[in-house]
């Protein structure tokens, strides 16, 4: 492990004015309460306050952990921001967080190197679903397309159902993303580094794995290790380093997909900051692979010093 004084004094970054604030706030003190039981000189900075940059600037901070989940936080703005006051940060840079959080352009770079993902279409107007419907076919899932957490989203099996899922998607972004359903097992690769730790297997009784199921439910099963032949794991990793790496990704990050029921994967979405809450992912895949809570996030930490952000 390094050596906690390399760090210096680290902001711990939440809040912020995005849908998923209250996510990140959880995510935040999650790891604010790991880093300083580590060793690590660490404070909270809620990056809703309006003179989040100046506390930034004139704290005497070294280095950011990155806390904050959606817009203004995950999507290249406060990265960005950061590199601007010559602050290194953990997570990946200003390209692959813009990409990553924008869910159109992340599956046309996707389709555009040769990666699996689902057919799509833009739904910019009412006009367009109609085309949708011949295009992408039901069943579909709509979804806000700057959105996390499964916030917006519809599982839509007909077309009378689509102009309501479409207005409630529209409720959090003007721009909206029809997506083919792939049925199947949803799988979730979390990465660290330049390593992907043990796959994760999603099962829950809801129509999909939504906020609820994220955040609210403790009937939502997780299976870990996921069950599948060593082989097909090792595969579905470098997939996903292979999408990780695609969007520029770095430091850490977590990439979801599905799998079919002819084995085909299908990759959904990348998240840069995924979530550090008590129902998370990466912490789930971290203790299989030997790492506890603690040593997690200063490992995550650490990957700030990579270059300090060049």
């Amino acid at each position: 492990m390094t050596d906690v004084q390399a760090f210096g004094k680290v902001a711990v970054l939440m809040g912020g004015h995005a849908a998923e604030r209250i996510i990140s706030l959880r995510s935040g003190q999650a790891v604010l309460e790991a880093l300083r039981c580590a060793g690590v000189d660490a404070e909270a900075v809620d990056a809703g306050d309006s003179d989040v940059l100046r506390q930034l600037e004139q704290g005497g901070y070294d280095r950011v952990f990155n806390a904050l989940h959606g817009r203004g936080g995950e999507d290249g703005v406060m990265q960005g921001c950061l590199e601007l006051l010559g602050l290194p940060y953990t997570g990946s840079g200003v390209l692959a967080s813009a990409l990553a959080m924008d869910k159109l352009r992340t599956k046309q770079l996707w389709h555009g190197v040769g990666l699996p993902t689902p057919e799509f279409a833009l739904l910019d107007s009412e006009a367009d679903l109609e085309r949708a419907a011949r295009e992408v076919g039901f069943p579909m899932m709509i979804k806000p397309i700057h959105e996390g957490s499964s916030i917006g989203m519809s599982k839509v099996e007909e077309a009378r159902q689509l102009p309501s899922a479409w207005a409630l998607a529209r409720q959090y972004d003007p721009a909206v993303l029809a997506e083919r359903w792939i049925t199947g097992a949803e799988y979730t690769a979390a990465i660290l580094g330049d390593e992907v730790l043990p796959l994760i297997r999603l099962e829950t009784g809801n129509v999909f794995y939504d906020y609820q199921a994220k955040y609210e439910s403790n009937s939502t099963r997780y299976h870990c290790p996921c069950g599948l032949p060593a082989e097909r794991e090792r595969d579905y990793q470098q997939l996903a380093l292979a999408a990780f790496r695609a969007l520029d990704g770095r430091g850490w990050g977590r990439v979801d997909f599905m799998v079919d029921g002819e084995g085909r994967p299908w990759l959904i979405e990348l998240n840069t900051v995924p979530g550090m809450t008590d129902h998370s992912l990466v912490p789930m895949a971290a203790r299989q692979a030997g790492l506890d809570f603690e040593t997690l996030v200063v490992r995550i930490l650490a990957t700030s010093l990579d270059g300090e952000q060049d």
